[in-house]
């Protein structure tokens, strides 16, 4: 079955915010194994969108629109979609009585006039409740084609979508789908895929597809079969082929899993506490890590250590280190690690100094060398790195590798 996304509003086109719902919606179009050829992106004009509207229904099964189904003149979706599928439009009586109640318990009691619009809908819809505003989701069908109708906003898109447009997606669907995705850490995309080409040249079902995230390499498994089990058994050799190949590479073989639950949860079942040590990376590291729920059970404290004074005083790095060496070196990066552990009396400390430009480097120590330390159970391992890119990739590239690091030190692979 193919899919189309049609993303609606003028905003979009000039860039006045991120279209984050098409990464998300194809995401989950390619979880129910969902074909998709074509995405559009059309601002607020009748004629361009009944345009774009026909041209999706002409060549597409299922045509999912986001945007345009609000209270103000500009919100078109609802109405040029029904009128491009010949459905006329009438009061629901369900969605007013929804209306009447959101307003009643929010700080607006009056309801303008504009929001009436709202509640007229396609005839023959199956209108899709928002628990989190005020329009209405809508899917029409029609000699086999469906339109599904979704509001702009992603926290009232992303809940309506899983809790109810994917179900019915899933039931158009005649095969059972099943995915498994792999997540690599510490090869980079064209190596995956050099190790990976017989497996993806010989291709058919189940098929691999890669997906290259900072730092990092996801590769999705799908299989397409008559029932569950068979999906699953075809997956399976598979993942189980790739995870050979890449061995601790592999970090989860989980859809939800980051990499910072890895390295929560690895803590969790050795019983270790962690501390961090940063500097060119001010806190983003400790911020992964306490992001991850339960990371109280493992995480101690972070030393946010900028300056050179900083990582004297709190991580107690000496003086003649920082003179002979530099605060970016493989030495400063050692200290910082062993001073953490002492500091917050904790298991294991993973440590970053770097320099993340745009400006600070030299012939020596160019723009991008990050140096990035671990010390768990007296063993200090030291690995230096140098990123490319602007200050924030760098500053990006440094916490996953650090977020490696230390998951590879309490593996016992460095």
């Amino acid at each position: 079955m193919v899919v189309e996304l049609v993303s609606v509003g003028t905003e979009l086109l000039l860039g006045n915010i991120v279209n984050t719902n098409t990464q998300f919606l194809a995401e989950q179009c390619a979880l129910l194994g969902l074909s998709m050829y074509h995405q559009s992106v059309v601002g607020d004009n009748e004629e361009r969108l009944a345009e774009v509207i026909r041209t999706a229904l002409g060549r597409s099964d299922v045509v999912i629109l986001t945007g345009g189904l609000g209270p103000t003149e500009d919100d078109l979706t609802k109405e040029v979609c029904a009128q491009v599928m010949g459905f006329d439009l009438k009061e629901d009586a369900h969605t007013k009585k929804r209306l009447e109640e959101y307003f009643k318990n929010s700080i607006y009691k009056n309801i303008t006039d504009n929001n009436w619009k709202q509640v007229m809908v396609p005839e023959g819809a199956i209108v899709l409740d928002n628990d989190n505003g005020t329009a209405p989701g809508l899917i029409l069908e029609k000699e086999g084609k469906a339109a599904v109708l979704l509001p702009g906003p992603p926290g009232e898109l992303i809940p309506l979508f899983k809790n109810q447009v994917f179900p019915y997606l899933k039931k158009l669907q005649p095969e059972v789908i099943r995915s498994q995705m792999v997540k690599i850490c510490g090869v980079g995309e064209s190596q995956v895929e050099d190790r990976l080409l017989d497996l993806i040249d010989q291709q058919t079902n189940p098929t691999i597809a890669t997906y290259a995230k900072t730092g990092e390499v996801h590769l999705r498994v799908t299989a397409h079969a008559k029932s569950e089990e068979e999906a699953k058994r075809l997956v399976k050799p598979v993942v189980k082929e790739i995870k050979s190949r890449f061995g601790d590479y592999v970090y989860s073989t989980k859809e939800e899993e980051s990499l910072e639950m890895a390295v929560v949860r690895l803590l969790q079942k050795h019983e270790l506490t962690v501390t961090t040590a940063e500097s060119c990376t001010g806190g983003l590291l400790a911020g992964r890590i306490v992001n991850v729920p339960g990371a109280s059970d493992v995480f101690r404290e972070g030393f946010i250590t900028y300056s050179n004074k900083a990582k004297r005083k709190y991580l107690d790095v000496s003086k003649s280190t920082l003179k002979k060496y530099g605060a970016v070196s493989e030495q400063t990066a050692r200290e910082m690690a062993v001073g953490g552990v002492f500091a917050a009396d904790c298991d294991v400390c993973v440590a970053v100094t770097g320099i993340a430009g745009p400006e600070g480097g030299t012939e020596d120590k160019p723009v991008g060398l990050v140096y990035i330390a671990t010390c768990m159970k007296e063993k200090v391992t030291v690995k230096k790195y140098q990123f490319k890119g602007n200050r924030e990739k760098v500053r990006e590239m440094a916490v996953v590798r650090a977020l490696d690091l230390l998951r590879r030190s309490i593996l016992g692979n460095y």
